[in-house]
């Protein structure tokens, strides 16, 4: 049993070293649709529930699957690359330089490739309105969860690790994320007026 997982993860440590795109794309890729598939069940089971159950959809999986493993995996892996050669050290300055440069240039550049691509792929007429609605919000969101999670990754996680990392961590925020998607800004601001 030990002998096997020594080989996995040689194999695992070798994939990234050589085939770090490839590695990194199947990582995170896989992070987004266990993050959608896991929304899904959450809210099938205990949220919407409905007899007979909805089934899974599936087009949704295949979405993030897409906006995972092509989209978002490959910016953060030469995001990454771009930062780590150009700002090293673990020093107080460099770490805060980092999270700023991440938090407020390339997370408004995912939420919008997010926004964006998953309204093409579900073929909405106005491909650019859910990012109207949805991008300050999911941003003030990001802000509360990535600055903590990205002062670990800098202090802390390899560069080689780093998208891995934040692959993890993407699995919570992905959580999240569709949580937001699924979020009717409409029906939100009604139940709103409804209060005052």
């Amino acid at each position: 049993m030990l002998l096997t997982m020594a080989v996995v993860i040689n194999k695992i440590k070798y994939a990234f070293k050589n085939y770090p795109i490839i590695a990194n794309s199947v990582t995170y890729g896989s992070m987004c649709v266990l993050a959608e598939f896991s929304q899904q069940v959450v809210t099938r089971k205990y949220i919407d529930k409905k007899d007979p159950p909805e089934p899974l959809d599936k087009g949704a999986l295949v979405r993030y699957a897409v906006v995972g493993s092509g989209i978002n995996s490959n910016m953060l892996y030469f995001w990454y690359k771009w930062l780590d050669k150009k700002y090293t050290g673990t020093v107080p300055k460099i770490i805060l330089k980092k999270l700023l440069l991440d938090q407020f240039v390339m997370t408004p550049q995912l939420l919008t490739a997010f926004y964006i691509s998953m309204s093409i792929m579900e073929g909405k007429e106005d491909i650019f309105k859910e990012l109207k609605e949805k991008f300050v919000p999911t941003f003030q969101r990001s802000c509360l969860f990535w600055l903590p999670a990205q002062t670990i990754n800098f202090l802390f996680i390899p560069p080689v690790a780093r998208v891995v990392y934040v692959g993890t961590c993407s699995f919570i925020w992905i959580n999240i994320l569709c949580y937001v998607k699924r979020w009717n800004v409409e029906e939100t601001a009604q139940e709103e007026a409804v209060k005052s």
